[in-house]
């Protein structure tokens, strides 16, 4: 219930945040609530990756993308998620997620989440791969990106990306080919 209500509160809230660039940082700030904790009475590491998600929502919202893309009939459909955990968040602490898209390739988007405490220490990063599709056809980075006008080439990817990415694919291949073998 509690992430629903961040969910249709990051969407609500947007504008007042301003718009971002399909470069800038977006923040949303939250706050570790007691149906986020686990039984060792710190934020679930699962309440991580869908607070992720809800920085992911407002990032969209605010470069325009989300608006554009769900008029086309196109969606975001996380591939792959990896998490790093510094510290852990007690209840009712306050902190902030730091999204930004770090840079694509020909088919993924790959955007870091970094959760960042109140003294602004970074105590967890969550990286995602992710793509656009629709019913018809998934789309690719340039294709999403120009509707907000974006033609630029993508920032170089940081090394640690291309390796988790690179493993991701080797860790798809392999599961499609078990999958193929019966």
């Amino acid at each position: 219930m509690v992430m629903m209500f961040r969910f249709l509160l990051a969407w609500l809230t947007h504008r007042l945040r301003g718009p971002l660039g399909v470069l800038d940082t977006g923040v949303l700030s939250m706050r570790v609530w007691p149906t986020d904790l686990d039984m060792n009475v710190h934020m679930n590491n699962g309440r991580y990756f869908t607070a992720a998600d809800i920085g992911r929502l407002d990032w969209w919202l605010r470069t325009g993308v989300m608006k554009k893309a769900l008029a086309r009939g196109w969606g975001p459909v996380a591939g792959d998620a990896n998490g790093r955990f510094s510290r852990s968040l007690q209840p009712f602490e306050k902190f902030a997620v730091h999204t930004r898209l770090i840079g694509w390739d020909s088919k993924w988007l790959f955007k870091e989440h970094r959760f960042v405490s109140q003294s602004g220490q970074v105590v967890a990063v969550i990286v995602v791969r992710y793509l656009f599709r629709s019913r018809k056809a998934q789309h690719s980075p340039a294709e999403v990106l120009a509707l907000v006008g974006h033609r630029e080439p993508s920032p170089p990817l940081p090394d640690w990306v291309r390796d988790w990415h690179r493993a991701q694919n080797e860790l798809t291949a392999s599961l499609k080919a078990a999958r193929a073998r019966g």
